[in-house]
């Protein structure tokens, strides 16, 4: 389901937490020609996936690659990510997974540690570029 508001669609069809709870926040929303994805958790049927960075990391991708589809985006219209982690020493795994998705035109990134509001070892969030 997506809404329209001034030329801003925001893509929240799926949106509802564990329960079925409506989130105030959308998974993408289009503004022109960018699109601007939520930052994303490593979760599956509104549980975090177990596993290490490696397998929370190919997690958190599938749920990116699946809320640009709603948007009609691919990888490939990818700019700019960002990251949190909740371990510094997880980077070089991370990166490692990171760096399959992303080969011939890599995104601008930050990467930060930070605490992250569920129990995971990454976020990541999307602004991506496709013009309509």
């Amino acid at each position: 389901m997506t809404t329209k508001t001034l030329g801003i669609v925001r893509m929240d069809g799926a949106d509802a937490a564990a329960g079925g709870t409506p989130r105030p926040f959308a998974k993408a929303v289009r503004a022109g020609d960018f699109v601007y994805v939520s930052g994303q958790v490593p979760t599956m049927d509104g549980e975090v996936v177990t596993g290490g960075i490696i397998a929370q990391t190919e997690a958190v991708m599938a749920n990116i690659i699946s809320v640009l589809e709603l948007a009609d985006c691919g990888l490939e219209h990818v700019v700019k990510v960002g990251v949190w982690l909740d371990d510094p020493r997880d980077f070089t795994s991370f990166n490692s997974v990171f760096a399959k998705y992303f080969t011939a035109h890599p995104p601008a990134r930050s990467t930060v540690q930070s605490a992250i509001m569920v129990d995971a070892k990454v976020e990541m969030d999307v602004i991506a570029y496709k013009p309509v």
